[in-house]
């Protein structure tokens, strides 16, 4: 098969689809894949390095959108758009539920979507999401402290004290990858953490992990107003798959903390759990509300594009490999949870969370499949 690789468009994104040992596995199989001249020079993956393991370096995108699948990191952007055709596999994060523009533009394109957001394995969890959840976590906790400090608006405040002096006060909102990494650089940093979650299942795993340096709360309206208002750091770390973000930060709560607190909201990408938030990007990351910092830029892995990459590629290529080699319909067919990952497919949405987080009727994957079967079958002679 004939994968595309191209360069990434949306504001100061580095990451890229592929990495050149993704690229020599895929070329070893015998697949040709095209990569956009310098997709991933900013991050050390040289056009030399893409050509030495055996890709085809291209000049434009319209080269790389030829091909009858794609595989890159952010959702298409407007101007990619029509770059999109019929039939054609794209395999990405696509974030479909708070996006009805994006969600228009692959229906009206026919694209075959497989979103990495939404692809499960054997055990239920997310595969594709975890790596970049891990580092959206991680650095939540440096951007919010870079935000906290006097120069960006913040309120003055070095997350981990020093000997004499208090540390800053961290809330994080979900104990799921992000949350947990977040409270663990937080902690590592010297800060206080209190984390919340609505399953005591989850709490009581995290409390014989960390101890009694990480407090746990049952998340409920009032306990999130009672942290909130004290907290010099809230990391709004909320996820429901394929569903937009619940708000459960609201316009009230915001206006009740205190002067230069910082809100970082890593859900963004999916609407935000905060009613204050709206996506911002790396050039321009924070606003304020109520003389509250918000911070949430909508691919925040972005800012450690190299690493992200590297941790992205581990986790993708198993995938790619089984949607290149045994075609769309023979891999989805054989895995359920990479068949979870299709959002929409020739002009219908199959996911249910997206369908009805935008008002559209679903048609469940296996359906899809049918169809796609019945359209790659030879036509009687």
């Amino acid at each position: 098969m004939r994968i595309g690789v191209p360069k990434e468009i949306k504001n100061h994104e580095y990451r890229v689809g592929l990495t050149p040992a993704g690229v020599a596995a895929l070329v070893a199989e015998g697949h040709q894949v095209v990569v956009q001249r310098t997709a991933g020079q900013r991050i050390g993956f040289s056009d030399a390095a893409y050509s030495a393991s055996g890709a085809t370096l291209v000049d434009t995108a319209q080269q790389v959108y030829a091909c009858p699948m794609i595989v890159k990191v952010k959702e298409p952007q407007p101007a990619e758009y029509p770059l999109l055709w019929e039939g054609q596999l794209l395999f990405t994060y696509l974030h479909l539920a708070p996006d009805p523009q994006q969600t228009a533009a692959l229906l009206e394109r026919k694209v075959i979507g497989i979103a990495y957001e939404t692809v499960t394995d054997a055990a239920g969890r997310l595969p594709l999401l975890i790596p970049m959840s891990e580092v959206a976590g991680r650095l939540s906790i440096q951007a919010g402290a870079t935000a906290m400090q006097m120069a960006n608006g913040g309120g003055g405040m070095l997350l981990g004290g020093v000997p004499g002096v208090a540390p800053a006060r961290v809330v994080v909102i979900g104990g799921g990858v992000v949350g947990t990494q977040a409270a663990r650089m937080a902690m590592g940093l010297g800060a206080d953490v209190v984390i919340l979650d609505n399953s005591l299942d989850r709490l009581r795993h995290l409390d014989d992990v960390y101890g009694p340096t990480l407090k746990t709360r049952y998340s409920d309206p009032a306990t999130l107003a009672e942290l909130t208002v004290v907290a010099d750091l809230v990391i709004g770390a909320v996820l429901i798959p394929g569903k937009q973000a619940p708000k459960l930060i609201t316009r009230q709560m915001v206006g009740a903390m205190k002067p230069g607190a910082v809100l970082v909201d890593v859900a963004i990408d999916q609407g935000g759990c905060a009613e204050t938030a709206r996506p911002t990007t790396h050039a321009d990351p924070v606003y304020l509300v109520d003389d509250v910092v918000h911070y949430c830029v909508a691919n925040m892995p972005g800012a450690c594009a190299r690493t992200a990459t590297l941790a992205l590629t581990n986790a993708t290529l198993p995938y790619v490999r089984a949607l290149a080699g045994k075609g769309v319909v023979d891999a989805l067919r054989a895995d359920p949870g990479l068949l979870g990952g299709l959002n929409v497919s020739l002009g219908q949405v199959t996911n249910p969370h997206v369908a009805q987080d935008l008002g559209y009727d679903v048609v469940p994957g296996e359906t899809a499949l049918d169809v796609l079967t019945e359209l790659a079958r030879p036509e009687s002679a």
